[in-house]
C-alpha cells in the first residue's frame, strides 16, 4: 500500500561543510509539486534539486549537479519509503569540498530517505463514487449500510419514486456495500458508476 504525507516536513543533513535542507509535502497534482518547488527553492542556495511521484507520473531535476546524482536518487527515495502523491525537494549549500559523483548521490537520496522515513504518513485509499437510487421505504438501510462501509454522501435529491443520492466510498468495500444492500432492499436498489 502506498502512503503519503500528512503535512509538509523537513530535514537538514550536513556533508562536508554542504548543507542539503529537505522539504517534502503531499501533492495530490504536477502542478501542487510544481507549485511547492517554487514556495522553498532558495535562489541564493547552490542547487534546488527534486522530484516528486504522483501515480505513474513522475519527474525530477539535478538543477545543475551531475547528472543522476541528485533528482533519481530523491525520487528513488520516494519509491523507496512507499510514497506516492509526494513533492520533495533538496537544496544544496556548497561548503568548500567536492563529494564527488557517489557522495552525491548518497547524500540527496540519504537525506531525503530520511526526511520521508521520519515524516507522519498515512496511507493512500482507492476510493470509488457511485450514485443509487432507492425507494423512500428502503433508505434506512442504505443509511445503515453507509456508515458501516465508510460511504461519504455527496449529494441527495428526492422524487415520487424515492431517493437518489451520490456517494463515495473506499473501492475495496464497493461489494460489500452493494451485496448487503441487495440482501437489506431484496435488490431494489439501483446503482450507476461514475
Amino acid at each position: 500500500m502506498s502512503h503519503t504525507l500528512v503535512a509538509a516536513a523537513t530535514h537538514l543533513l550536513e556533508v562536508k561543510h554542504s548543507r542539503f535542507l529537505v522539504h517534502a509535502a503531499p501533492a495530490a497534482t504536477p502542478e501542487q509539486a510544481l507549485a511547492f518547488l517554487a514556495q522553498v527553492a532558495d535562489a541564493a542556495a547552490t542547487h534546488n534539486c527534486w522530484a516528486y511521484r504522483i501515480g505513474d507520473e513522475y519527474r525530477s531535476s539535478d538543477d545543475g549537479e551531475p547528472a543522476g546524482t541528485a533528482g533519481r536518487p530523491i525520487l528513488a527515495a520516494i519509491d523507496g519509503q512507499g510514497f506516492d502523491q509526494a513533492m520533495v525537494v533538496v537544496t544544496r549549500w556548497y561548503g568548500g569540498i567536492k563529494l564527488g559523483a557517489g557522495g552525491l548521490v548518497r547524500a540527496y537520496g540519504g537525506a531525503a530517505a530520511e526526511c520521508l522515513r521520519l515524516a507522519p504518513r498515512r496511507p493512500l485509499i482507492a476510493m470509488q463514487r457511485l450514485s443509487l437510487a432507492c425507494t423512500f421505504d428502503d433508505l434506512g438501510a442504505v443509511y445503515a449500510q453507509m456508515a458501516l462501509h465508510a460511504a461519504d454522501k455527496h449529494e441527495e435529491s428526492f422524487d415520487e419514486h424515492g431517493a437518489r443520492l451520490r456517494i463515495e466510498l473506499p473501492a475495496d468495500r464497493v461489494d460489500g456495500l452493494k451485496n448487503q444492500l441487495r440482501d437489506a432492499t431484496r435488490d431494489r436498489v439501483r446503482w450507476s458508476e461514475e
